[in-house]
């Protein structure tokens, strides 16, 4: 029994609100919902989520999981105070991620954070992270949401993500076919993504003192809301290319960028060389380079500086695999080559030789 001479502290007292965490999974039911394939087995709020794999679509179905952050982008998102976005990052980083092997992503859970729970604004983070989970056709069947006071400041929190998809042994993309004569398309990003942001905030807020609301000729908005944009979500583009063409390899260009990147699906006699002219660099990465004053390396090393993914394929499917993406009014670029080598990159053209 408490102390009669003492007030009984609660939860709530501590800063953790149970109630405010019900009304936030009552806000959220309708979009999670919406994300459900048939194979989900079950309703929101078990302790574990149910996904029967539907066997019959494979001879021998291989599972693949990725699992992923957003990382000190968040910082934007608590500046600008715009919470409906953020999500799609986190789940763009771990489907992204598995759709290089060849996967269809299947479900996907969640992992949010709050010094503070709001429920306002964790719906809107999870209804992000549902919409892009409806867009790149998996589920969202699960998640937890942690309300951390005294470790958290009120206002800030964190969110990370965890997929599983399915891939046909027999087509999983390894970067075992990856020969000399290969070509590599690349498919636009949508900017930044969700990579070098300690970077960028050192440039802009650190070195340059902008606070975010400027505006620049070279951007169509503000410079946060530029910083801002989600990374984009590639499975819907990428997944009836795989399933029509014989790919050789699949890149997701993050952390690390062009040099990093790439050479894991290098065999080890070749080398990769990108033509920097093959596309057109979005401004905010001129911006940043020149606010910094980056070397071009540093740069192409950091950010996907407009290119998202990568398709390494046969040079002789180059049209075929371009035209499809037009068909589905998808751009892409012929940006490199394959020749023999000793697994590293070499980057020409552009600003490579200015």
């Amino acid at each position: 029994m408490p102390d009669k001479d003492n007030n009984s502290l609660t939860y709530r007292d501590a800063g953790v609100d149970i109630d405010a965490g019900n009304y936030s999974v009552s806000l959220i039911k309708d979009s999670v919902k919406a994300t459900y394939r048939p194979e989900v087995l079950g309703d929101l709020g078990g302790f574990g989520g149910l996904f029967a794999l539907n066997t019959g679509k494979y001879k021998e179905p291989v599972l693949v999981s990725g699992t992923d952050g957003v990382g000190t982008k968040l910082k934007l998102a608590f500046m600008l105070d715009k919470h409906d976005t953020i999500g799609q990052d986190a789940v763009a980083m771990c489907v992204n991620d598995i759709l290089v092997q060849g996967a269809e992503p299947l479900f996907f859970l969640d992992y949010l954070a709050v010094g503070k729970l709001e429920p306002e604004k964790v719906a809107a983070i999870v209804k992000g992270v549902a919409a892009a989970c409806k867009e790149s056709g998996c589920s969202l069947i699960g998640g937890e949401t942690a309300e951390m006071s005294g470790f958290y400041p009120n206002g800030e929190y964190d969110i990370a993500g965890f997929t599983v998809g399915a891939v046909e042994k027999s087509k999983i993309i390894t970067g075992e076919k990856v020969k000399d004569g290969d070509v590599l398309i690349g498919l636009p990003s949508t900017g930044i993504h969700s990579n070098g942001y300690s970077l960028v905030r050192k440039i802009c807020f650190d070195h340059k003192k902008f606070t975010g609301q400027e505006r620049f000729p070279e951007l169509d908005t503000t410079l946060a809301e530029e910083l801002l944009k989600p990374t984009r979500l590639y499975p819907k583009v990428c997944l009836p290319i795989i399933e029509k063409f014989d790919l050789h390899a699949m890149v997701h260009i993050t952390g690390g960028g062009f040099y990093d990147n790439i050479p894991r699906i290098l065999p080890e006699n070749c080398d990769a060389q990108i033509n920097a002219a093959a596309w057109q660099m979005p401004a905010i990465f001129g911006l940043l380079q020149k606010w910094g004053n980056v070397d071009w390396h540093e740069m192409y090393r950091t950010f996907n500086m407009g290119i998202g993914m990568i398709l390494v394929v046969n040079a002789a499917d180059v049209d075929a695999v371009q035209a499809e993406l037009q068909a589905n009014n998808e751009p892409s670029y012929v940006i490199g080559n394959i020749v023999h080598g000793e697994k590293s990159v070499t980057i020409k053209g552009g600003v490579f030789d200015e």
